[in-house]
């Protein structure tokens, strides 16, 4: 099978264990050098741009009830926490790579440090990937990663989806992985570009020394996802630019800060109508079902802003903006609008979603006749 034969080549198939379920592997044939634990907390040196209250928030569980074939070969591989099509893995190896950014790089000459480098990323972002970040691996490209983080409750991005391309490089891991950000064209945080760039001190694109950069020995692409999740993505990213840093706990700053989470919020919720016109591959399913899900929580999040809530505040705290604010008169007639596309956009998705369910299930039924058939003709020749 497709996953089995990689995990192969990585030295990582274990024989089955029942007492234990779920997504995580066995060590190495080797023992490896252990990961660092990601530790994202106040004052994080993983990024000298942030506010400075960059503690990782939790955020809700979102479980999509779909998957892939290849996940359904994982989960019969490794168990898993439900049946059949109730989960959309948070790891998974996938074949097709052709809407990568990086596609058309070739990874060069490669050594074995190299692969064996890539090797425990994988094992490690299995593991320990938080349950608001997903992750695909390429079979026939294992220098290519695709990421999707769910933008973190209590900012101006919660409940979107943010898809990055990453790539390691032939001298990867001496120099840090490639990060592209599918921006659809628009630049919603400091730190993020419209080109897709990320601005970041531990991918060595934004200044910093010692541990703040990338290192060899003690950084990771874990590392990398969750600093953007919890650092980037922030409640006051006003405070990401270098420039704003020194209003923080101001008044001008503060009232800076609190009109550019009016546009964050804008530009959050075109993003989400990005990505839901145009879902990356093998991430239909968890577009399709994370709206699903979020439908509610985005509309009424919608109107409680248009009502005068403060962004990224529950509309239970009667946080409200001040009274004759020109900036959010302005902001609620632009959220009127995209409120609107966004109710036309995720009533269109309910419909897909039922029709990916639909899919999914059909192709766990074809998953499982094939396995079944395997195992019929293993036993055949033994």
């Amino acid at each position: 099978m497709v996953l089995n034969k990689v995990l192969k080549l990585f030295c990582l198939v274990k024989k089955k264990d029942t007492k234990k379920k779920g997504k995580s592997i066995n060590p190495l044939c080797k023992a490896s050098a252990p990961h660092p634990t990601v530790n994202v907390t106040n004052n994080s040196i993983l990024d000298p741009v942030s506010t400075g209250t960059g503690t990782v928030q939790l955020v809700q569980k979102h479980v999509p009830e779909c998957s892939s074939v290849i996940s359904s070969m994982t989960m019969r591989e490794y168990g898993s926490e439900s049946d059949g099509y109730n989960l959309f893995n948070q790891f998974d190896v996938v074949q097709d790579f052709s809407d990568h950014y990086y596609a058309s790089h070739s990874p060069g000459k490669t050594s074995k440090d190299w692969a064996k480098a890539i090797q425990n990323e994988w094992k490690l972002l299995q593991k320990d990937l938080p349950e608001s970040i997903y992750v695909r691996v390429y079979e026939d490209r294992i220098d290519l990663l695709r990421a999707a983080i769910v933008g973190p409750a209590g900012t101006p991005y919660h409940d979107g989806l943010f898809f990055f391309d990453v790539r390691f490089p032939s001298e990867y891991p001496q120099c840090p992985p490639k990060v592209h950000y599918h921006s659809g064209g628009l630049r919603l945080n400091p730190n993020l570009y419209e080109s897709g760039k990320v601005c970041l001190s531990l991918l060595n694109t934004w200044w910093g020394t010692g541990c703040e950069k990338w290192g060899k020995s003690k950084s990771t692409t874990l590392q990398v996802l969750v600093s953007i999740q919890g650092l980037v993505l922030n409640d006051k990213p006003y405070f990401n630019e270098p420039g704003n840093k020194n209003s923080a706990n101001t008044a001008p700053g503060e009232k800076n800060s609190l009109a550019y989470n009016q546009t964050a919020f804008i530009l959050s919720c075109r993003t989400m109508l990005y990505s839901l016109r145009n879902p990356p591959k093998h991430f239909e399913c968890l577009v399709a079902r994370h709206f699903h899900e979020r439908e509610r929580v985005i509309l009424d999040a919608c109107s409680a802003y248009i009502s005068g809530t403060v962004v990224g505040s529950s509309s239970g705290d009667g946080t409200k903006y001040p009274r004759n604010n020109r900036t959010f008169a302005d902001f609620k007639k632009s959220l009127e609008k995209y409120t609107e596309l966004l109710r036309k956009d995720l009533a269109t998705n309910h419909t897909r979603f039922l029709k990916v369910t639909r899919d999914s299930i059909a192709s766990d039924e074809i998953a499982a006749v094939s396995s079944a058939a395997d195992e019929i003709a293993v036993s055949a020749c033994g």
